[in-house]
């Protein structure tokens, strides 16, 4: 028996396939898509939830000082002129950071290498870079989705029937979240 399925692509057609469908459930929460799809995806997206779950308190909160540009009330960094030269003004900061023990941090990376970046764009600004926001797939793995399944061993997301799809008669399903 195989130990996945091939879905009659090549091998980067396909895991680019399944890291974009894992990525969009992570995400989104839920997806459509075949049934031999969702069940590939399944199998990338609970050890992900799995190793969120394991690490999502291994961190610890550190206070640091941080240099920070001054700001006018229209965003713009204010300067001033030292011996004739415009020099940004930066005012002293204390913020509250969260620090990853070395077990979170690579628990980290492995997620970032099966999900692909994700960027917000508000539909006003359609096809305008202005007000793009960055979403943090791997930081609401460990702040959203690991609390709410962290009494769970396991079973994380649900593949529901929804019928044949109308031009190739192939199984539709949803794959969501529990």
């Amino acid at each position: 028996m195989a130990m996945y399925r091939k879905l009659s692509k090549t091998s980067a057609q396909r895991k680019a396939l399944l890291r974009n469908q894992a990525t969009n459930l992570i995400h989104y929460g839920k997806i459509v898509t075949t049934e031999a799809r969702a069940k590939e995806v399944r199998k990338m997206v609970e050890p992900l939830i799995t190793m969120a779950i394991k690490e999502k308190d291994n961190f610890e909160t550190v206070t640091v000082t941080a240099k920070v540009a001054r700001k006018d009330a229209d965003g713009k960094r204010v300067k001033e002129v030292v011996d004739g030269k415009k020099v940004t003004v930066f005012d002293e900061v204390q913020k509250e950071v969260t620090k990853d023990a070395p077990s979170r941090l690579h628990a980290r990376r492995q997620m970032m290498k099966v999900l692909y970046p994700v960027v917000e764009v508000p539909t006003e600004n359609a096809g305008k870079k202005k007000n793009t926001k960055k979403v943090d797939l791997v930081d609401k793995l460990f702040t959203e989705i690991a609390p709410k399944y962290a009494d769970r061993n396991g079973g994380y997301t649900r593949i529901i029937k929804i019928g044949p799809r109308k031009g190739d008669a192939a199984m539709e399903v949803v794959l969501e979240l529990v």
